[in-house]
């Protein structure tokens, strides 16, 4: 059993993979091998990824990848998205592509307001709290004057403060709601500062401050991208009922949690790729969007659809929390230049990218189900990845991939077919 460590943060990135090495791993040299290989050979860029984290040992790759042929409100994009899941990329290119021909992406930012609290016990009398915080509101704004000043000249800063009552979920619980905008930044670390200085303000010995800190749900941080098409041009063959059956997929997904889930979780293969391609946090990304779903009390489908008369209607509704300078934005070499792919864009600009790319993730995923089935497209890839995993060599990959096309793939078939070709 290994034993804790003392100072291991002291140790130097050597020393700490030695430490590794001697207690878990059963070929040393092998393991550190692996660890060493995922370097980049840049000493200067590696520092800097060493940097971003602690205890820094090696990379971690991700594919970085890029779909082409996005229109979005009339304009061509090339989305980067970074993502370790098979078919995600070819999906969204598919779908770029169905969609470019019928009109594109229409996507609208429909409001950019960012939340914080400072989250406080107060036994006292209500109304007296009430006064004086009537009193003391405006020299809120005054004591956060000078960390507002370079955000409020680029239009954002604090944008109200309200003292809110919530005694009746916890005794002496109160919290002050503060709205921000922070323009192209995502803000965390403004928003945080801006909320410890209130709190250093407002506290004394009848308000004991717990927490100050920003909300990764943003449901007044929203944006929505919805696409249209006649519907002679949904389908080739049939295409009124695979219009219904698609629009049926949906709402099951608006009413049953179980379904739900899985549908959300194909928006956000999306979502996540172009996030995190991007340098922003997909985590907090994740969280906010997923309690949106859950808004009235039960999980629902993030996207809807219609038919309406002739025409089908599908559209993504979800609040985005996104930066385009600031952290990893500006740190990251991929991070810049996808952002530079994306020409520059402003944050309001990249969060109707993500949804974009959000959407047509859902499209690619419930077309594929209410027509072909979605293992087809999965089965592929699957199988390029048990082939590698075997380390099968081009000739063999090739006799094999006609072999298991249209075929369900299983990793001891797969097995036993490469070991009878070579037996061959």
């Amino acid at each position: 059993m290994t034993k804790l460590i003392a100072g291991f943060s002291k140790f130097s990135k050597q020393q700490k993979i030695d430490w590794l090495a001697e207690n878990f791993f059963q070929e040393k040299e092998k393991g550190i091998e692996v660890l060493k290989k995922y370097w980049n050979a840049d000493e200067k860029l590696q520092s800097l990824h060493d940097e971003f984290i602690e205890n820094t040992i090696s990379n971690f790759y991700v594919p970085y990848a890029i779909a082409p042929n996005f229109i979005i409100n009339g304009k061509t994009y090339t989305i980067p998205m970074s993502i370790e899941e098979s078919s995600v990329v070819a999906a969204a290119s598919l779908v770029a592509k169905f969609w470019s021909s019928r009109g594109g992406f229409k996507a609208k930012v429909l409001s950019t307001t960012k939340v914080g609290h400072v989250h406080f016990m107060y036994a006292g009398d209500k109304e007296e709290l009430q006064r004086t915080f009537k009193q003391i509101k405006p020299k809120l704004f005054e004591e956060t004057a000078a960390i507002t000043e370079n955000m409020r000249k680029r239009g954002g800063g604090i944008l109200d403060i309200e003292l809110i009552d919530k005694t009746s979920d916890l005794k002496d619980y109160y919290q002050l709601y503060v709205t921000f905008e922070t323009k192209d930044s995502m803000g965390a670390n403004f928003i945080n500062s801006c909320l410890e200085k209130m709190a250093n303000t407002i506290k004394n010995d009848e308000i004991q401050i717990v927490m100050s800190i920003l909300s990764n749900y943003v449901p007044e941080c929203l944006v929505r991208a919805e696409v249209s098409c006649k519907i002679e041009d949904f389908f080739d063959e049939n295409p009124r009922f695979y219009a219904q059956k698609f629009v049926q997929a949906v709402q099951i997904a608006e009413v049953e949690p179980y379904r739900a889930v899985t549908h959300n979780k194909g928006i956000m293969n999306g979502i996540d790729a172009v996030v995190l391609a991007t340098g922003n946090d997909f985590r907090a990304v994740a969280a906010g969007i997923h309690a949106y779903a859950a808004r009235d009390g039960q999980y629902r489908s993030l996207t809807h659809a219609k038919i309406e008369g002739d025409e089908f209607r599908f559209w993504i509704e979800i609040p985005l929390a996104l930066g385009t300078v600031g952290g990893l934005t500006k740190l990251h070499p991929l991070a810049k230049l996808s952002l530079e792919m994306l020409h520059q864009p402003s944050a309001e600009e990249l969060m109707q990218i993500v949804a974009v790319a959000g959407l047509a993730q859902n499209f690619a995923a419930i077309k594929a189900l209410t027509t072909t089935g979605i293992q087809e497209g999965h089965m592929k890839m699957h199988l390029n990845n048990i082939l590698n995993q075997l380390e099968a060599n081009v000739h063999e990959k090739k006799i094999l991939v006609d072999q298991f096309r249209g075929k369900t793939v299983s990793y001891n078939e797969v097995a036993n077919a490469l070991h009878k070709l070579r037996l061959a």
